[in-house]
């Protein structure tokens, strides 16, 4: 038995003994191997649920729609309007805290509701030591992390998905939308949709692992640096994407794409 199936093996243990459990439900690969496991385990006593959010990329929510049918999901869904709440919008360090406490706080009413002791999300091992202030809201409102709490990576995650079948187990990583602004760089419709327009040209590339981050006219893209040269060789066609989605100026980040980049300005106290 490899770790990573012995972990699993762990996580079907801990939700068999949650007894009942709502799972914030991204479509991701690993909020979707939590809701199939806790599936799995729980059967009626399980479900999930998605949130249609305008932070979300377009097309995940029709992604996590497929995913969720052909695995046998329960399935139900919310709308959240973090763009209605000033604190989120103005996009501080802890921006996160408010979007998150406006899902966890809807989640724990459907929980309630269907009778389901808890809610669980999908953090794992690998989240542990990042710029995380959604997991002060998931403290605030009782959230379980099976997934942390057996000490799975995103890496354990995928090798067990692929094992399982599962359809979306190398799906790329696809953080908020509002991950792609500076803190202290207002979020509104606008601006989301233009990094939304700019990222879907790019997967049209063939750049599937990429970040166009907002610095006011100037879009700086992130790319996996496995990508760099095939971004550099189609720099002509990766500046038009950009400058058909709204930006003024192209700016390919040398660094390479990695998750919380714009993090690495905060002091080591946030």
């Amino acid at each position: 038995m490899t770790d990573a199936s012995r972990k699993y093996d762990l996580l079907l243990e801990r939700l068999g003994a949650l007894g009942s459990v709502l799972v914030a439900y991204s479509g991701g690969v690993d909020s979707t191997l939590l809701a199939v496991a806790a599936h799995s385990v729980l059967g009626d006593r399980t479900l999930a649920v998605h949130a249609v959010s305008d932070t979300c990329a377009p097309g995940e929510t029709d992604s996590a729609r497929r995913t969720a049918a052909e695995l046998g999901l329960h399935l139900e869904e919310v709308e959240t309007n973090e763009l209605a709440d000033p604190r989120f919008r103005a996009n501080p360090p802890d921006r996160c805290y408010y979007c998150k406490q406006e899902l966890f706080d809807m989640l724990r009413t459907i929980g309630d509701a269907r009778g389901l002791r808890y809610v669980a999300d999908g953090s794992n091992a690998d989240d542990e030591g990042d710029h995380r202030p959604g997991r002060r809201a998931a403290a605030e409102f009782g959230v379980v992390s099976p997934l942390l709490e057996v000490g799975m990576t995103k890496e354990d995650i995928r090798d067990v998905s692929r094992i399982l079948g599962l359809p979306n187990w190398d799906k790329a990583a696809m953080a908020c939308l509002a991950s792609r602004f500076p803190y202290g760089t207002a979020i509104d419709e606008a601006g989301l949709t233009r990094v939304a327009r700019a990222e879907e040209a790019l997967r049209g590339l063939g750049l599937m692992r990429a970040r166009v981050r907002s610095h006011g006219d100037v879009g700086r893209l992130e790319v996996d640096p496995a990508d760099m040269d095939r971004a550099w060789a189609a720099r002509i066609q990766v500046a038009s994407a950009l400058h058909v989605a709204g930006f003024s100026y192209s700016a390919l980040d040398l660094d390479g794409y990695r998750t919380g980049s714009l993090n690495e300005v905060l002091p080591p106290s946030e």
